[in-house]
C-alpha cells in the first residue's frame, strides 16, 4: 500500500504529461490492496486467507495488463512479476500450489491478451526476444514454487516432529504422575535437589493380604501377579475415588495416606472410608474368582515427613512415627480386621462404629490400646479430600 501510494506522488509531482495508464494502474492497485487490508480482519479472510493471497498477487500482476491492453498492448513486466513471485516464495511460502495457481493465472491473462486479442509486445520486449522472456519467467516460476514445496515439506515434517514429541512428553508427563504427585514433579523440575516437607497431619493406613507368603510356595509366579495386579487395581481406583495418595507397594502391602502433598481437611474420615471400601472390594473379589483372601488393614494419625530423596529412580516417601506405627497397627492386627489406634479412635468414634480391642503389645512402642473399625454409623454426603 505504501509503495503504490509513492508511485502515484511521484506521477502526479513529477510528470508534467502525466501518465494516464500508469496513474490508473497505481490507483487501481492501491484501491485492491486497501481491500485485501480490510479482508484480513474480515470473519470472510481469516477463514480464507487463500483468496487475499490470490487477490494481492493478481493486483499486483493483472491491473497493469488490464489498463496497457486498452492502449493496445500487451504489458508482459517481467521485473515487476518476477519481483512479486519472488516475494510471495519468502515472504508468504504458504503452499506451492496456491503460488503455482498465482503464476498460472498471470501468464494465461497475458497469453489471452496478447494473442486472443492480437496485442503488440512493447518495445524492449522485441528487443530482448519473447523466448528468452518465457524461458527467464518459466524457470524463475520454478524456482520459486520448488523453494515453497520444499518450505512446506519441511514445515510439515517439523510440524510431525512436534505432535510426535508431544506426544512422547505426554507419555512422560503421564508416567511421571502415576509415580509422584503433580506438585513434586514441578518442583524437581526447579532442579531442587532434596524435596521434603512437614505436615503435621496426616493419616496413614496399611494394608496387608493374610497369609501371603505361604500363598506364593503353593501358586505360580504368575498367577500371583495377575492376582495381585487386580487387587490393587481396585484399591487405585478407590484411592482415586476419595482423591488420596498412594505411597507404594512393598510385596503384598498396599500403602496409603491423606493429607499430603497438599493438607486437606477429613483425613482420617477419608482413610476410614476407604478401608472400609477396601474390605467390600475383597469380599467381591473372592465372590468373583471363589477364592477366600482375607486382609488386614492399620490406620494411624499424627505427623509425619515426606518427599523425594536421592538424585536416581525417585519415589514419594514418608518417614516418621506415624508411618512406622500405622505399619505396627496393621502387622499386630487381625484378619479381615481394620485395626486404628487411640488418635484414630477419637476422631472417628462421633460417626463410627469401633469396637475396643483392649491393650496390646506393639514391637517398638510398647504397650498401646486399640481398636477396630467396624462400620460408619452416621450418614453424611460424600466428602472427597479438598486442599484446605
Amino acid at each position: 500500500v505504501i509503495a503504490i501510494f509513492t508511485f502515484i506522488l511521484l506521477n502526479l509531482l513529477y510528470y508534467q504529461g502525466l501518465e494516464t495508464n500508469w496513474l490508473y494502474t497505481n490507483l487501481s492497485q492501491e484501491i485492491v490492496l486497501l481491500c485485501c487490508w480490510g479482508l484480513l480482519y474480515s470473519k470472510m479472510g481469516r477463514n480464507h486467507p487463500e483468496f487475499i493471497f490470490l487477490l494481492f498477487s493478481w493486483s499486483i500482476t493483472l491491473i497493469p495488463l488490464y489498463w496497457y491492453s486498452q492502449v493496445g498492448i500487451a504489458k508482459l513486466d517481467f521485473i515487476t512479476w518476477t519481483l512479486v513471485f519472488l516475494g510471495q516464495a519468502t515472504l508468504l511460502p504458504l503452499k506451492w500450489r496456491l503460488h503455482l495457481l498465482s503464476q498460472l493465472g498471470t501468464l494465461t491473462f497475458f497469453l489471452v491478451l496478447w494473442l486472443g486479442f492480437k496485442l503488440s509486445l512493447e518495445p524492449i520486449i522485441m528487443t530482448l526476444g519473447p523466448t528468452l522472456m518465457f524461458l527467464y519467467l518459466l524457470w524463475f516460476c520454478i524456482i520459486c514454487d520448488v523453494s515453497v514445496y520444499l518450505h512446506e515439506t519441511l514445515q510439515y515434517s517439523e510440524f510431525k516432529a512436534k505432535l510426535q514429541l508431544q506426544s512422547e512428553q505426554n507419555k512422560s508427563e503421564r508416567l511421571l504422575l502415576n509415580i509422584l504427585p503433580a506438585s513434586i514433579i514441578r518442583r524437581l523440575k526447579q532442579k531442587q535437589t532434596i524435596v521434603a516437607d512437614n505436615f503435621s497431619d496426616v493419616t496413614v493406613l496399611f494394608a496387608d493380604i493374610v497369609g501371603f507368603t505361604e500363598m506364593s510356595g503353593r501358586t505360580s509366579p504368575t498367577k500371583l501377579l495377575e492376582m495381585l495386579n487386580d487387587i490393587f487395581s481396585m484399591f487405585d481406583t478407590l484411592v482415586e475415588q476419595y482423591e488420596l495418595e498412594k505411597i507404594k507397594t512393598i510385596g503384598d502391602a498396599y500403602m496409603v495416606v491423606a493429607g499430603l502433598p497438599e493438607p486437606c481437611v477429613e483425613n482420617t474420615v477419608k482413610i476410614a472410608d476407604l478401608a472400609l471400601e477396601m474390605h467390600k472390594s475383597i469380599v467381591k473379589f473372592n465372590e468373583l474368582y471363589h477364592k477366600k483372601l482375607q486382609i488386614r488393614i492399620g490406620i494411624h494419625t499424627g505427623p509425619a515427613i515426606a518427599g523425594v530423596i536421592g538424585i536416581k529412580k525417585f519415589a514419594y516417601d514418608l518417614w516418621g512415627d506415624t508411618v512406622n506405627t500405622a505399619s505396627r497397627m496393621e502387622s499386630h492386627g487381625v484378619a479381615n480386621k481394620i485395626q486404628v489406634s487411640d488418635s484414630v479412635y477419637e476422631e472417628l468414634k462421633a460417626d463410627y462404629l469401633l469396637s475396643k480391642r483392649g491393650k496390646i503389645q506393639i514391637k517398638g512402642k510398647g504397650e498401646m490400646v486399640t481398636y477396630f473399625l467396624e462400620e460408619r454409623i452416621k450418614s453424611n454426603d460424600q466428602k472427597l479430600c479438598r486442599s484446605g
